[in-house]
């Protein structure tokens, strides 16, 4: 078994990132295939997956394959950075520069020369910092914050997202020339629910390693415990069935997990397969192109309020539930619940307010297949038919 993990996991603080990654899963054999073509060159790559499937321990193996391997892997959360530091973070800055700064400081950039420089979450970046990281990476140089004296750096860049930086290209809150020039060698990590291949390996795995921790190394899983976890959908990917794992081994019994010791959600069932999904989708995009035919108002901004609506209510207005929903950050999800006027900008992290308005709650994120023709009648505008089909 092909088993990544961090180089100290019993000192790693738990987190929503992934500790261990195997490549059993027919997937996961073509994915480490790639890596091992991209890993010996210098070419900046792109790693893009879901929250918890593994995206560091993938850059760290890259680190590992190249010729920088004796230099530092430092990595670096953009979603974590304040927006008011974070290029005093990444690109240092001189004393003085700023209140607060006492002293010269190297940046990440700087930091990480003759290495690996890895960028998580790089689809929540700034606008402005991503002109200027733009520029770092075309000209192989910073400036810091307070100075004008450019600084040559020696850096291989591996960035990573949880989000479709396409999307947000073509949205206008990502820059087009610098996706290209990120995407030089793009890594695709599929979540764990797609590579079914990988559950079992590294539940054993997890297993062994907390089974030594805890000091009940010979607990095992029952036939029944493997087949809940095969049916589970894994919406938190790596570190959900880590996390299962663990809670598992302290309220195990006989030492036999049965399946009520994994804590599962019931409602978390694996998702149906695309072939089984693409009627609703038809019908969708029959009404889609009705509505541009009749040539509606504002249009994408009406449909995207219904669709972040229908999520937000979908996920029992939990924002990091809806963002995961929809495939987008976090810091995206709330800015589009504030703008559509379904979260209130006083309602902090949490989002728990009231809406502006009443929204009726639907079964489901998509109805099931209904005929176009059943939803909407001659006599009946076509947008009329749009807020039957959505749920409202």
């Amino acid at each position: 078994m092909h088993l990544l993990a961090f180089p100290n996991p019993s000192e790693l603080s738990l987190s929503v990132r992934a500790s261990a990654l195997v490549f059993e899963d027919p997937k996961s054999r073509e994915l480490l295939a790639r890596i091992e073509l991209v890993g010996p060159s210098e070419l900046n790559a792109l790693i893009i997956g879901e929250t918890g499937t593994g995206k560091e321990l993938v850059a760290r193996h890259i680190h590992q394959l190249s010729p920088r391997k004796q230099g530092p892997f430092l990595a670096v959360n953009c979603a974590a950075l304040s927006e008011n530091l974070i290029e005093s973070e990444l690109f240092g800055h001189e004393k003085g520069a700023f209140t607060g700064a006492v002293s010269t400081k190297q940046g990440w950039f700087e930091a990480a020369a003759g290495g690996t420089l890895f960028l998580d979450e790089i689809g929540d970046l700034p606008q402005p910092m991503q002109v200027k990281l733009l520029r770092v990476l075309q000209e192989r140089e910073v400036v810091r914050v307070g100075s004008h004296k450019p600084i040559p750096i020696d850096v291989r860049l591996v960035a990573a997202t949880n989000v479709k930086l396409e999307e947000a290209v073509l949205a206008g809150r990502f820059r087009e020339d610098l996706y290209y020039r990120l995407n030089v060698a793009a890594l695709h990590l599929p979540p764990l629910r797609q590579r079914p291949g990988d559950i079992l390996p590294l539940a054993h795995h997890f297993l062994r390693f907390y089974g030594h921790r805890l000091g009940c190394p010979e607990t095992a899983l029952s036939p029944a415990a493997e087949q809940a976890i095969l049916g589970h959908g894994w919406p938190g990917n790596i570190r959900e069935l880590e996390n299962a794992l663990h809670h598992a081994l302290l309220v195990a019994r006989d030492r036999t997990i049965v399946p009520g010791d994994l804590n599962l959600s019931p409602m978390r069932v694996r998702a149906l397969p695309q072939e089984e999904r693409e009627p609703g989708f038809e019908d969708l995009e029959r009404l889609l192109e009705a509505l541009c035919a009749q040539g509606e108002p504002d249009l994408y901004g009406r449909v995207e309020k219904i669709l972040f609506a229908a999520a937000y209510r979908q996920c029992q207005r939990n924002q990091l539930a809806t963002a995961r929903l929809l495939g987008i950050s976090r810091h995206v999800a709330r800015a589009k619940l504030i703008q559509h006027g379904l979260l209130s900008l006083a309602g902090g992290l949490g989002g728990r307010v009231e809406k502006p308005e009443p929204l009726a709650a639907p079964s489901g994120l998509f109805p099931a297949h209904r005929p176009l023709a059943a939803t909407a009648p001659p006599d009946r505008p076509v947008a009329d038919a749009a807020a039957d089909w959505w749920g409202f």
